[in-house]
């Protein structure tokens, strides 16, 4: 399992409904979180062997950036 870790534009719980949308649909990911309390609007993502350009791709069609974090 991978895990993927994302700074975001998604700023609340609404916005964040609109992504889950998007991303609940895609089988390669396992598990994903926001944390929105963070300042960078983190997103973290389990999944096995999905590319970070797939996760900004789905947010980008929801309206939303992100940038992939190193950890």
């Amino acid at each position: 399992m991978d895990v993927l870790i994302f700074k975001t534009s998604v700023a609340n719980v609404q916005e964040a409904s609109r992504v889950n949308y998007l991303l609940s649909g895609l089988s390669d990911i396992k598990k994903y979180n926001f944390d929105l309390e963070d300042c960078d609007k983190i997103l973290r993502v389990v999944s096995s062997g999905i590319e970070p350009q797939t996760i900004n791709h789905m947010l980008a069609i929801a309206g939303f950036t992100c940038e992939e974090l190193a950890y």
